[in-house]
């Protein structure tokens, strides 16, 4: 999956939203991150490794996350209930008068063929909404 968006989020605000690892981030990410499959295994100081899932998906990962560059997120999955895992990255450049604009990648390896289906239709059809939900998010994020 591929994407790029541009949000009103300075790139400190994108980093701080995206390596929220607090109570917080199901409340920052209400809309792409389940409550109920969100969990912190470990947290240092920029990196972290979480369970997350999506609201009504069956689908979730433990990924490694890593922030130690601050203009890039990498994740890499270390689990998954739907393949071999598969990693990304989101680049954070400055836009305009104050805002960001994102670039991000990721990748899965789905193995079962329902699982493959249902993750080539997520990767091919879903980008635009995805970004859309992920710039919205930031856009709240920085109205408090």
């Amino acid at each position: 999956m591929k994407f790029d968006l541009v949000t009103r989020a300075s790139p400190e605000q994108v980093l701080e939203a995206m390596t929220d690892f607090t109570d917080r981030r199901p409340r920052i990410w209400s809309k792409t991150l389940d409550p109920e499959t969100y969990e912190v295994m470990e947290l240092g100081d920029t990196w972290a490794v979480a369970r997350e899932g999506s609201p009504h998906s069956p689908f979730w990962v433990v990924a490694r996350y890593d922030w130690s560059d601050p203009r890039l997120i990498r994740w890499t999955e270390l689990e998954t209930n739907h393949g071999d895992p598969g990693d990304g990255f989101m680049r954070i450049e400055p836009h305009g008068e104050g805002g960001s604009r994102l670039h991000v990648e990721w990748s899965t390896n789905p193995v079962r063929i329902r699982d493959k289906l249902a993750i080539f239709l997520l990767h091919h059809t879903m980008n635009g909404v995805i970004a859309r939900m992920w710039r919205r998010a930031l856009d709240r994020f920085v109205l408090g």
